[in-house]
């Protein structure tokens, strides 16, 4: 019975640190600058860049590079990315699904919702 005890908490201790790198590691695949194209936008917002960065051990990001817009209340978890940023008077919500190098998902906003998909770019060195 003893080892059987030893045996289950040895288990639950891999599941338990397996789980947090796992969290870590989705939280900085997601670093970096993303190119997006939305759909049904007047042309001026159809395309662009967004980007993911860590600083002081905390997740940021905003859309952007001359201009930025940072975003608020920004998650990443198990492959969902989500966040809200400030438009024009109003709040859009970003909710996208990551697979790899690719992020796909909708903005819903006041006026609809509105198709978005985003490609990683290549980290320069």
């Amino acid at each position: 019975m003893m080892k059987a005890k030893h045996l289950l908490l040895a288990i639950l201790t891999i599941c338990l640190f397996s789980l947090t790198s796992f969290k870590t590691f989705a939280a900085d695949e997601i670093v970096g600058k993303w190119k997006y194209t939305v759909s049904n936008v007047p042309p001026e917002y159809e395309t662009g860049v967004m980007t993911f960065e860590q600083k002081d051990g905390k997740l940021t990001g905003y859309l952007g590079e001359a201009e930025k817009t940072e975003f608020k209340d920004l998650v990443v978890d198990q492959g969902k990315v989500t966040f809200k940023m400030d438009f024009q008077g109003g709040t859009l919500t970003f909710t996208l699904a990551q697979a790899g190098d690719k992020l796909s998902g909708v903005i819903v906003g006041q006026d609809g919702e509105y198709p978005i998909a985003a490609v990683k770019e290549a980290a320069k060195n």
